[in-house]
């Protein structure tokens, strides 16, 4: 890494933006990579590492969540893979085998959904697929990181004789234990352990009583522990046995590892794909906290950032519960340097460091706080010069480091290069150094760098304002309360609003005109036409926001009543259809009562049947012909509606059922004096009929078309 981009990585505090991604990963190779993050200058590297990043954020917000990526590191596997006649332990290859099980699942994953994933998906299709070596491996390690029994047919042999040998040791063990209880040769605790080893607990007078093997005494010397003669032959032939158990092991793990090692690149592959993807997934993390999205690309070397977050601030002022201002910039082949005035403490230098960080944070693969409108470009060179060094130490050093800085980045800059520069020109006589600054700029221009500096210095306002590939830049600051707004306005120089900032904080207004007194007329008026340029812009400003939450507010309103008209609209045309249709069913009622009206007269079927016939037909032929999807359509709902009007009867069959077991039968009315003959209607209803025929309370009703039996006390004399 150069000198100049380690300065501007120092500088623009990229260190943090690494920092906060570090944390968000989940493996600690993760947060290694992450700490060191490289920039890149490569147009097709920046792209595919801000759509990996893209992606992965969109799998937060859709249902195919991206597999675990989680894993412990393998490097010392590797480097023992490295050397020959070397064995990895059992946990090694537990580890080896869960990285190459990963990575099977990502590419599956990917494979899957890489209409999604287009670009994570081209990152695992050429990794070789190894779950043959998973299998290996799980044939001889358990998911304890053991050696199964079953790993050799000598290893199965050499475990089942140390079975039977630990069995036979716990048996003698036993009989030498029982023998010594029996002559009260043990101590109260009776047994216990030396080095693994099982030893009898003698007092100390019986220790030539019992025989065996001395292992050691207790401190206060009242005991010895024994290993009992009968079970020492026993010990010695499980030694032997774990000893050829552990040649054996070793011997398998040999040859396991052999197996792997012709795939030392590949696990070495597995691994840094994993640790990419955290690397990824952290980006994506971190990008969801600021949100953070990918902007548009060119190679036109046009910068436009619109409502820009610098991150760090939004994060901290998020923990505050503070409000962030954004910020637009734009730089182009016909605004390549953008030069900021305005008074301290409103915002310049936040600015720059956001254009700076932002660039930086594109061309390493992290999203960015933008509007999604903003189009980004890639620059080769950074320069920056941005002064947060007040040490009194080096105050009077200052000005010369800035000089040496400034050589180095008039020889290294070019038509690829960015330069952000804090307080341009100052630290020296402000006249000389000014001219100074003035020549500098000029030399930036006349090779086509892109940059923003903030300055106090009119002649440098002067000199934006004179070229034509430049411009100028203002922080907003309100005139009345003196206080910044932290909102850039292009094409403005800005006042410095010194001597109003000085009367705000005291400053006696008789010394504030002798000092005016001492500066020429000419500059004198050069910043009052600023400062007065800057409220009016203010005043604009402020009228403007008014004017748009008004007309906001009137949308809003024309929207609701947009919707109300449309409500009422569809109201109106609902009832227009009901009353149109109510009003043909009472036509329709009425010659029906007519054709009812003209049988009950001359009581002639057949005329009141041609008659209904008539009617029937004349409807018919004012219906229109329907389709067959709507005509089924329309059974279905009548069958819906009959199946409804069928529910809604028997819950009334029910509720009079109930109602007439709660009556008593004497308060139920008598029958209505009816007979034969006599011209009667159902109550609720305007058809009549005659009664034919009377039994046990029934009757016999004739509506001339049908005949129906009604209980008595359900109709009414006509």
């Amino acid at each position: 890494m150069n000198s100049l981009l380690k300065k501007a990585l120092q500088d623009l505090e990229f260190d943090k933006i690494c920092y906060q991604i570090s944390v968000r990963c989940n493996t600690d190779k993760g947060k290694e990579v992450a700490l060191e993050i490289e920039i890149s200058n490569d147009f097709n590297i920046v792209e595919e590492s801000l759509n990996k990043t893209s992606e992965y954020l969109s799998s937060f917000e859709n249902d195919n969540v991206i597999p675990n990526h989680g894993f412990d590191s393998i490097d010392n596997e590797l480097r023992l893979l490295s050397i020959e006649n070397t064995a990895i332990e059992p946990l090694g290859f537990k580890k080896a085998a869960s990285i190459i099980d990963q990575i099977r699942i990502h590419q599956k994953f990917f494979k899957k959904f890489k209409e999604y994933y287009p670009t994570l998906n081209t990152q695992t299709e050429p990794i070789e697929d190894l779950s043959f070596l998973k299998k290996d491996i799980d044939l001889i390690v358990d998911r304890f990181g053991e050696i199964k029994n079953s790993a050799s047919p000598a290893l199965s042999d050499l475990r089942r004789q140390m079975t039977e040998v630990r069995s036979k040791i716990n048996q003698s063990f036993g009989t030498a234990l029982t023998s010594a209880l029996a002559n009260d040769f043990l101590d109260d605790i009776k047994e216990s352990f030396i080095d693994n080893r099982r030893v009898l607990a003698v007092k100390a007078m019986y220790r030539k009583k019992v025989k065996g093997s001395l292992m050691g005494s207790s401190k206060t010397g009242s005991i010895v522990y024994i290993v009992p003669e009968s079970t020492q032959r026993y010990v010695r032939e499980l030694a032997d046995l774990e000893y050829e158990e552990t040649e054996e092991i070793r011997r398998i793990l040999i040859g396991l590892t052999d197996q792997l090692r012709p795939y030392k690149t590949n696990l070495n592959q597995f691994q840094n794909y994993l640790v990419n993807i955290d690397l990824i997934a952290a980006k994506a993390k971190f990008a969801r906290d600021i949100n953070g999205i990918k902007p548009k690309l060119n190679n036109d070397r046009q910068l436009n950032l619109k409502d820009a977050f610098h991150p760090l601030l939004y994060l901290q002022n998020q923990l505050e519960k503070k409000d962030t201002f954004p910020q637009s910039i734009e730089l182009h082949p016909e605004n390549r340097i953008v030069v900021i005035s305005g008074p301290n403490a409103g915002g310049k230098s936040i600015t720059l460091k956001t254009v700076g960080l932002l660039q930086l944070m594109i061309q390493s693969g992290i999203l960015i706080p933008v509007h999604r409108k903003s189009t980004v470009c890639i620059f080769n060179r950074f320069l920056t010069d941005i002064g947060d060094n007040q040490s009194i130490e080096n105050h009077l050093s200052t000005y010369s480091y800035r000089l040496k800085n400034m050589n180095q980045f008039l020889k290294k800059c070019n038509d690829s290069t960015l330069f952000l520069i804090d307080e341009f020109g100052t630290g020296s006589d402000p006249e000389l150094g000014g001219a100074l600054a003035e020549t500098f700029l000029e030399t930036f221009y006349e090779k086509e760098s892109y940059g923003v500096i903030t300055t106090h210095y009119s002649n440098l306002k002067l000199l934006a304002n004179e070229l034509e590939y430049a411009s100028n830049a203002n922080m907003l600051f309100d005139n009345r309360t003196l206080e910044p707004t932290y909102k850039l306005v292009l094409g403005e120089a800005g006042s410095s609003f010194t001597f109003e900032v000085a009367q705000k904080n005291g400053i006696p207004y008789s010394l504030i005109n002798r000092a005016k007194k001492k500066i020429e007329r000419g500059k004198i008026r050069f910043d009052a036409t600023i400062a007065k340029l800057q409220k009016e812009r203010s005043k604009i400003t402020k009228t403007e926001d008014r004017l748009s939450k008004e007309a906001e507010k009137a949308s809003v309103e024309s929207e609701k009543m947009e919707r109300l008209n449309t409500k009422l609209d569809e109201k109106l045309k609902s009832y227009q259809k009901l009353y149109e249709y109510h009003s043909k069913m009472i036509q329709l009622g009425e010659k029906v009562d007519e054709l009812s009206e003209r049988y009950f007269q001359d009581q002639k079927k057949r005329n009141l049947v041609s008659g209904f016939l008539r009617l029937v037909e004349t409807e018919n032929s004012k219906r229109k012909k329907k389709s067959a999807p709507v005509i089924k359509k329309e059974r279905v709902e009548k069958k819906a509606l009959k199946s409804e009007i069928k529910e809604a009867v028997e819950t009334v069959k029910i509720k009079e059922a109930t109602t007439k077991k709660k009556i008593p039968k004497k308060a139920l009315p008598k029958p209505v004096d009816l007979k034969v003959g006599d011209r009667v209607r159902l109550e609720d209803s305007r058809s009549t009929g005659t009664i034919d025929q009377i039994e046990k309370g029934i009757a016999t009703v004739n509506y001339g078309m049908f005949t129906t039996k009604v209980a008595l006390e359900k109709l009414n004399k006509v």
